[in-house]
C-alpha cells in the first residue's frame, strides 16, 4: 500500500511523492493524518538549517499533526487504534537523559522534532513515538486544532509563565499567526489585554478577538503608553524582531516580565536599570504533551479557535509560499481527506 506525502529536498523545493506504508517500530504509532498546519518553523526542516537530518536527503516537513491512530508498535500499551491524536513540534522525550529526569521535558537533549529529524505532518501518514503523542478531542476541527498543538501551546504556555492574575493588565505584541491566538487565550483567562501592532488595520480584528486596547506603534511608543495605562504585568512579544520588543521593556510594570516567543534574529536592547527595577525578561518553548492537551482542553472549554485558510495536500508549496510572505490569515492548513 502507499500514500502520498510532500518532500522536502535539498534545493527547499517540495515535490508530492508516493511512499510505500511501513509499519511502526517498537514504542511508536503510526497516524493516519487528517490536518496538518503550515508553521513558520517549518523553515528550519525544509531548509536543514540546524543539521538535523542528512545532508541532501529529503524530508517530509509539518509540526501541526491531527489524525487517527492507525497501527501500534510494540509496547503500546497506553493508546489504540483509531484514537484522535496529535503531535507537536516535539517529537516525544526520551524519558532518561537529565533534562527529563528533571520532569523538563521540553528541553530533552534527545527529542526528535517533527519534520525535521523524523519525516513530518505534510504527508497522508506519519510514525511519531508514543512518548509525544497529545489526546485530541472529538469536538474540535482537525483544520483548527492543528494550529493550537504549536501555535497555540506556545502562547498559552508564554502566558502562564508569565504569572499574570485574573484583572491584571498584560500587552500582546503582534498581531499574526501567535498574536492572534494569545489574545484569545488572555482574554479567556480573565486579563485585561492591550493589542500592539503596526497601523490602524489590525484594530477592528483585535478588539473583536478580545483585547480591551489597540496601540498602534508606528504612531505611539509602545513602552510609554503602556505606562499610561499602569504598566503592564506581562507582555508577550509574538514579532519576529528584537528591535521591536526593545521598548516594550519600558512598559513593564514593576516585577513584570516580557515572555519571548517571537524568534528574532537581533538582539532585545535593555537597560540595567529596567532590570533593576524588579523587570525581567524570559523566553519560551512551545509545551510538553501534557501541557498541551491543558491547552486543547482550554480551547474547547472557552471558544479559542485559530484563523484558519485550508488547502489541499497536493497544493503544499503553495499554502507554504503564502505562509512566508505574510499574507496567511492567520494559519495555513493543509488537508488529507481522511476525516
Amino acid at each position: 500500500m502507499s500514500y502520498r506525502a510532500i518532500e522536502a529536498g535539498a534545493d527547499g523545493a517540495f515535490r508530492l511523492v508516493e511512499r510505500e506504508l511501513t509499519e511502526p517500530g517498537p514504542g511508536q504509532v503510526r497516524i493516519a493524518v487528517e490536518a496538518c498546519g503550515v508553521c513558520h518553523s517549518d523553515v528550519v526542516g525544509v531548509h536543514n538549517l540546524f543539521g538535523n537530518h542528512p545532508a541532501g536527503t529529503a524530508i517530509v516537513p509539518g509540526h501541526e499533526v491531527v489524525g487517527r491512530i492507525d497501527a501500534l508498535g510494540a509496547g503500546i500499551t497506553t493508546w489504540s487504534g483509531g484514537q484522535r491524536v496529535g503531535v507537536g513540534y516535539l517529537a516525544g522525550p526520551c524519558g532518561v537523559c537529565a533534562e527529563c529526569r528533571r520532569g523538563d521535558f521540553v528541553y530533552c537533549t534527545n527529542q526528535p522534532i517533527t519534520g525535521d529529524t523524523i519525516d513530518g505532518g505534510y504527508a497522508e501518514y506519519l510514525i511519531a513515538p508514543a512518548s509525544g503523542l497529545v489526546a485530541v478531542p472529538e469536538e474540535l476541527d482537525a483544520a483548527e486544532a492543528a494550529p493550537l498543538l504549536c501555535a497555540g501551546i506556545t502562547v498559552f504556555n508564554g502566558l502562564r509563565k508569565g504569572g499574570a492574575r485574573p484583572g491584571e493588565l498584560i500587552a500582546v505584541q503582534g498581531i499574526g499567526g501567535l498574536g492572534h491566538l494569545a489574545i484569545q487565550y488572555a482574554a479567556k483567562l480573565g486579563l485585561r489585554v492591550v493589542a500592539i501592532a503596526r497601523g490602524e488595520d489590525k484594530r477592528e480584528l483585535a478588539l473583536k478577538l478580545g483585547a480591551t486596547e489597540y496601540l498602534d506603534s508606528s504612531a505611539v511608543d509602545p513602552g510609554k503608553a503602556l505606562q499610561a495605562l499602569g504598566g503592564a504585568g506581562v507582555i508577550v512579544a509574538t514579532a519576529a524582531s528584537g528591535a521591536s520588543m526593545t521598548p516594550l521593556v519600558d512598559g513593564l510594570g514593576i516585577r513584570g516580565k516580557l515572555i519571548v516567543l517571537g524568534a528574532a534574529g537581533d538582539p532585545i536592547e535593555v537597560s540595567t536599570s529596567a532590570l533593576l527595577g524588579g523587570r525581567t525578561i524570559e523566553g519560551s518553548l512551545t509545551g510538553s504533551p501534557s501541557e498541551n492537551e491543558q491547552s486543547l482542553a482550554f480551547a474547547l472549554s472557552n471558544d479559542v479557535r485559530p484563523m484558519v485558510e485550508r488547502v489541499p495536500l497536493e497544493r503544499a508549496a503553495e499554502a507554504y509560499e503564502r505562509m512566508l510572505s505574510g499574507a496567511a490569515r492567520f494559519r495555513m492548513v493543509l488537508t488529507t481527506g481522511a476525516n
